[in-house]
């Protein structure tokens, strides 16, 4: 019964060590991250006709987002802005960032440009990339 005691304790105190560790590991990581610009996260769709590229960027003012376009990538930034408002705040935890977040992508064909348009609603940003040239395609009849 005694050494199943001991056994109990060491176990617990490992336990506890590790969560001690795994708290000051996640503290580090918060500190060396917190000033890499985000990547947003991007999805790329490609049909007959486009390329559309969807991008969340909750909490970014129209305002605050620049799409740069050559015939064959996009470069998508944004600013997120700090809250002000809120002052004499005890942060329990804080991971939101803020600053600047750019993502540049290779696009999976050319497009045209001057026919490119963006919409942005509920937090993402949908951009449409029509193609330069259209995939066409038909049937063939198997005799």
């Amino acid at each position: 019964m005694k050494r199943r005691g001991v056994a109990e304790q060491m176990f617990n105190d490992m336990v506890g060590t590790i969560r001690e560790k795994q708290e000051e590991l996640e503290k580090a990581i918060a500190d060396y991250t917190s000033n890499v610009p985000a990547k947003p996260m991007m999805d790329v769709i490609e049909d007959d006709e486009n390329i559309i590229v969807k991008t969340d960027l909750p909490g970014v003012k129209k305002g605050d987002i620049k799409i740069d376009i050559t015939e064959d990538s996009i470069e998508i930034s944004a600013k997120f802005e700090e809250e002000t408002e809120v002052e004499d705040v005890n942060y329990i935890k804080k991971e939101r960032r803020y600053g600047e977040a750019s993502r540049m992508m290779v696009l999976p064909a050319k497009i045209l440009i001057n026919e490119s348009n963006a919409k942005f609603e509920n937090g993402v940003l949908t951009v449409t990339l029509p193609k330069l040239e259209k995939n066409e395609s038909f049937e063939v009849k198997v005799d």
